[in-house]
């Protein structure tokens, strides 16, 4: 009992530290919300090609897929604590740089995207493997469900603002709100007292660091696994990058509606993670987690085939709801089943997994909407995610047998 009852007090240094933390990943997930709204309708309003939206994905994962492992190895050498802070400087300098491209068509847009892709590739492996720094082991999943909660809630606020920014001031106001928020999350982040663990000194070449993460991946099946479903299964789901078609030429709501509608799958991704904040999952995990991304994919399939704007918002906080039972599973694993001097790589990875997944997601979600419409391309899209959790059940059993996320079973074979 007593045992059970340390395990869910905060120590006042991890207070202090997760507090900032959470506040500093709000005000920079508002952000760089708030400026992906402005660039997604700026860029359907100048073109009224799907095909545009989908080269924004593109833009930003081509320097995050060939500097991600870069970015972990740092994040595993260095102060992760630093590498984000000065990454959200950054992002700042990226938003000034957005506010002179609006005037000047979309290529500059294109050129600084690829800028802050770059930036992305060093920023969110060093974050993720950040949390762990910040609390002790018993308390880490628990942290990572309020972490995740936070960044919802970000992702809840952050479309809605934006879409009234761009209304009252266009994509420039917008993107001045970026830069502001940004210099407050760095500031926050770079306030945290954090300590680096001692390393013992390896005598690995660059290459064999960089290359550390991938060969760990592939002898822990489980963790394999659990990256590579939320791979295919977002790749062929996400529906972010027509959302703008969605807002203008189906549902016919406008800028404000579509920041509501990018919002929603937060929103219900955000109910979910409260309730795992404080009722975890302690059995079942790997069926939790399958079953949570078919649930995804047919959330997908009814928002694809609603006119009613209702409806879609609804089918959209089912979406994100589905899809944060995988996000815990998924982080809770890679974090608990990783020694801290490989976390920044193995992140690293992953986040070359996730980005895969949301910005190839968006550039396949915009041909296909180029050859079949929106609506479409998105029920597509969803039934292609059912296929995909069908086939990870069978070619992966280590995730489907997962029980709790704590246990280490051995992954190698």
């Amino acid at each position: 009992m007593n045992r059970g009852h340390t395990a869910h007090v905060w120590s006042p240094r991890e207070k202090r530290n997760l507090g900032l933390f959470l506040c500093g990943r709000v005000t920079d997930t508002v952000g760089q919300q708030v400026q992906g709204v402005a660039v997604g309708w700026q860029v359907w309003q100048l073109t009224h090609d799907e095909l545009m939206l989908g080269y924004v994905g593109l833009a930003q994962f081509a320097p995050l897929m060939l500097l991600a492992l870069l970015g972990g190895t740092a994040a595993d050498r260095f102060d992760r604590r630093r590498i984000v802070g000065i990454t959200q400087l950054g992002y700042a300098v990226g938003a000034l740089g957005l506010v002179w491209a609006s005037g000047h068509g979309t290529t500059p847009t294109f050129v600084v995207l690829v800028g802050l892709g770059a930036l992305r590739a060093f920023k969110w492996p060093a974050a993720s493997a950040l949390v762990p720094w910040l609390v002790s082991r018993e308390r880490l999943p628990r942290a990572i469900a309020l972490s995740a909660s936070t960044f919802q809630v970000g992702m809840i606020a952050g479309p809605a603002i934006g879409g009234a920014i761009y209304v009252w001031g266009g994509a420039e106001a917008a993107y001045w709100t970026t830069v502001a928020l940004e210099l407050v999350s760095a500031a926050l982040t770079l306030s945290l007292k954090v300590s680096m663990p001692e390393r013992e000194p390896r005598g690995e070449s660059q290459w064999q660091l960089v290359l550390g993460g991938v060969r760990f991946l592939i002898r822990t099946k489980v963790i394999l696994g659990a990256i590579g479903l939320d791979l295919f299964a977002v790749l062929f789901g996400g529906a972010v990058a027509l959302m703008p078609v969605f807002a203008d030429e189906i549902l016919h709501v406008g800028p404000v509606g579509l920041g509501l509608l990018r919002g929603a799958p937060a929103l219900g991704a955000m109910i979910v993670l409260i309730v795992l904040a404080y009722r975890p999952i302690e059995r079942r995990a790997g069926p939790w987690m399958l079953g949570g991304v078919a649930l995804f994919g047919v959330a997908t399939i009814v928002f694809g085939s609603s006119s009613s704007f209702g409806l879609s918002l609804a089918a959209l906080a089912i979406v994100g709801g589905a899809d944060a039972i995988s996000v815990v599973v998924r982080q809770s694993l890679i974090q608990l089943r990783t020694p801290d001097e490989m976390r920044g790589r193995v992140a690293a990875v992953s986040f070359v997994f996730i980005g895969a997944s949301n910005e190839l997601g968006e550039l396949e979600s915009g041909v296909t909407a180029k050859w079949l419409g929106a609506a479409r391309a998105t029920i597509f899209g969803g039934i292609g995610t059912l296929l995909v959790t069908g086939l990870w059940t069978m070619i992966f059993p280590t995730l489907r047998d997962v029980d709790k996320l704590t246990a280490h079973e051995d992954e190698e074979s």
